[in-house]
């Protein structure tokens, strides 16, 4: 039988009594939530429902005002030193809606930077896995390019394998495609389910309720700043229990 603290390990991130405001307005109530090892969550919702605030308090981009997240039992809203946060940070990849890849530096380089400077691996090594990354991710023939040489769905490429690039256990990704012409959208969502088969911990605030059914294992349907329902993607798309969730899934089929 497993020990209570085990069963706890088994969890990458527990979110407990979560809130946020904005002045007075709430965009987050009392959120509660756990993501387990390995598994896959999309966070799905109308606009403006706190989707793309709550994947952002998971890595600190965005304080909270009341309730605790943590990531290997580690308290991640915790009083911290700015160095002390980097590193946690550099455990949780994060991958934006617009790139954010640094225009000035070739594909391999926005790649090997961030191992260089913030974990200190020399830049023969970093180089070489980022080339092993770039391969990855289907650009290997681009590591020399810049980023506004390539399409928007290479960029989200690149920024996928520069987050790969720190080994972190856990990717977080906030509509990596929403900026994105639709021809572009496959091959991004195709990075993304090989990471999901290859057993990384994601956490994927999307539209994209293909790669929802077809890589979830649960869906957390926001609306509001509240979770309205937890469930399996088959649960979800064939028997929503919450009116809210029944409503936004008629929408989409209209």
């Amino acid at each position: 039988m497993s020990t209570p603290e085990l069963q706890q390990d088994l969890h990458a991130i527990r979110i407990s009594k979560v809130s946020k405001r904005y002045g007075d307005f709430p965009v987050l109530k009392e959120i509660n939530a756990e993501v387990t090892r390995g598994e896959v969550v999309v966070i799905c919702g109308p606009s403006g429902s706190g989707k793309s605030t709550l994947i952002r308090t998971i890595n600190r981009l965005e304080e909270i005002n009341s309730g605790s997240i943590s990531f290997d039992g580690r308290d991640i809203h915790a009083p911290m030193k700015t160095r002390e946060l980097n590193r946690m940070r550099s455990r949780i990849g994060f991958v934006f809606q617009s790139f954010n890849l640094f225009p000035h530096l070739s594909v391999v380089d926005n790649v090997a930077m961030s191992p260089i400077r913030v974990k200190g691996v020399a830049p023969d090594v970093a180089h070489k896995k980022a080339l092993l990354l770039l391969d990855r991710v289907g650009l290997a023939d681009k590591a020399n390019a810049y980023p506004g040489q390539l399409s928007g769905g290479q960029q989200q490429r690149v920024a996928i394998a520069r987050a790969l690039a720190m080994e972190p256990p856990v990717m977080l990704f906030d509509e990596p495609t929403s900026a994105l012409d639709p021809e572009m959208v496959g091959e991004v969502l195709a990075v993304m389910k090989s990471l999901a088969a290859e057993g990384m911990t994601m956490l994927c605030v999307t539209h994209e309720m293909g790669f929802a059914r077809d890589v979830a294992d649960r869906i957390w349907f926001l609306d509001a700043g509240q979770i309205l329902e937890i469930a399996t993607p088959e649960e979800f798309f064939k028997h929503p229990r919450h009116p809210r969730a029944q409503r936004f899934l008629a929408d989409l089929r209209h």
